[in-house]
């Protein structure tokens, strides 16, 4: 017969955003438990955002070192990769992350840990192995997989996907990667970096959903380090062969077949939904996108007990993301607090050479939802100091102002981006005038000094530089 637990908050799903969620409802005293069928930390651990950022780090200084003779320092060789090495790096940096995902720190903490499969039984009971539980409240974080495209003969050869390529430990002759998403882009990037051949197929455009002006900054580099970018070009089909792997791609022009020694497949990834039998908790599917959830501005489902967070509610893997909407969702569940997720408010970092970071409105939404009500403020990297001794002024920073002042959005593109994302956050958040940014006082040289840049721009035209300028004409014609 089976036991049955009775908690205020049942998260199913172990990864990091489950975690989150878990841990966030302790804090509040709540009583937890988290059902994890699988390893504790999920593919989030082995394969997220932490391993790409020690891929990416390992990439990087090959580069520098090619680069390095523009600053009189000359290596007496060309960088060697051992790739071996470079995924033991990986699985360092992910293994010291590792204890804070472990059983034992979860259960440290009170949280009632089930293993076993979940299922919904009905409306307000989730069915994990020997265990019914009936809790006030659920949230599902089941976390997502790579979504493999429909292509004639993918099946019949070896691939890659985002929850495998950092296991490898060859050099890979000619990687093809499908899909020129974030993640396709960014280990396209780094692989090119370590000595490989790389072509990315893309069957629209590079980087969709990101500013075009950013993006193509961004892009340009990777053109000219070697990245061979084949935009608005379909694979049609896969060809296994003794040696190699043959992929045709369908262009503007001719048919044109690449020769891959491997493959990495980045066409997006999927919500694990299936094995939770929504249809017995009166939860439904979006109707836009049957394999999504239907979720409200809370997270919450079609079923007012349970809520959706991570990949399971189609959203990218990002640890800062996890923490907002574990608050988010704990508020709604236990609290009864109204609650909103909003995408536009939460900083994207995507892990380009430059790298790119967006918060708030971009300029494509606030001229769709503004039409002129607004102004594009624009700082180059080239023009700050700090970029200068660097020699690496590739960049721009965009700040979009309502005509009140009011920061609405920021888009950059290069060095420090992750780091000054976080101040216009900042700006955002607390609904600061943009000619307030004036206020910024960073050490010099730094990329912040780009902030106060954008500052004086904004203060230029705003109002209050308007009625220093009438005051300054009137106390001219004191004595």
């Amino acid at each position: 017969m089976a036991s049955v637990l009775t908690p205020d908050l049942c998260v199913i799903g172990a990864g990091a955003s489950g975690l989150a969620v878990a841990e966030a409802a302790r804090r509040l005293g709540a009583s937890v438990a988290i059902v994890e069928k699988s390893v504790f930390g999920g593919a989030s651990l082995r394969s997220g955002s932490l391993a790409l950022q020690a891929l990416a780090a390992a990439a990087r200084r090959t580069a520098l070192a090619i680069t390095s003779p523009a600053f009189g320092v000359y290596p007496e060789e060309a960088p060697k990769v051992s790739f071996r090495k470079v995924h033991d790096h990986i699985a360092e940096v992910v293994a010291r992350a590792a204890p804070q995902a472990s059983e034992a720190r979860i259960a440290a903490l009170g949280i009632d840990i089930v293993k076993g499969a979940a299922a919904f039984a009905d409306p307000r009971t989730v069915r994990a192995g020997d265990h019914d539980i009936r809790a006030r409240r659920f949230v599902i974080a089941t976390g997502a997989r790579p979504l493999l495209p429909d292509i004639p003969g993918l099946l019949s050869v070896p691939y890659f996907t985002s929850d495998t390529i950092f296991d490898n430990t060859r050099k890979l002759t000619h990687l093809v990667v499908i899909g020129a998403g974030p993640l396709g882009v960014e280990i396209a990037l780094s692989y090119n970096r370590l000595g490989c051949e790389v072509s990315i197929v893309e069957a629209g455009t590079a980087l969709p959903g990101t500013d075009p002006e950013l993006a193509e900054i961004a892009l340009r580099r990777l053109r000219d380090e070697g990245v061979k970018l084949y935009e608005n070009a379909g694979v049609v089909a896969i060809q296994a062969r003794a040696q190699g792997i043959g992929v045709v791609l369908r262009t503007a022009g001719e048919p044109l077949t690449l020769d891959a020694s491997h493959i990495l497949v980045a066409t997006g990834r999927a919500a694990n939904l299936e094995a939770l039998q929504l249809d017995a908790a009166h939860v439904r599917r979006s109707k836009s996108d049957p394999g999504a959830l239907s979720l409200n501005q809370s997270l919450r489902t079609t079923n007012p007990r349970i809520y959706a967070v991570g990949e399971a509610a189609g959203h990218a893997p990002a640890p800062h993301l996890n923490a907002l909407e574990a608050d988010l969702v704990v508020r709604a569940a236990l609290l009864n607090q109204p609650s909103r997720y909003d995408p536009a408010a939460i900083p994207r970092l995507l892990l380009t050479d430059p790298p790119i970071a967006e918060i708030g409105l971009s300029e494509a939404v606030a001229r769709a939802r503004f039409k002129s009500g607004f102004t594009v403020l624009r700082a180059g990297f080239a023009e700050n100091d700090r970029a200068r001794a660097e020699r690496d002024g590739m960049g721009v920073v965009k700040l979009i102002v309502a005509h009140s002042g009011k920061v609405l959005g920021a888009g950059i593109v290069g060095p420090g981006a992750a780091e000054l994302a976080a101040i216009f956050a900042t700006a955002i958040a607390l609904q600061l005038d943009a000619s307030r940014l004036i206020e910024v006082t960073a050490p010099h040289p730094s990329y912040a000094d780009i902030v106060r840049a954008l500052g004086e721009q904004a203060f230029a035209g705003s109002a209050q530089a308007r009625a220093l300028g009438r005051r300054l004409g009137f106390n001219r014609l004191l004595p």
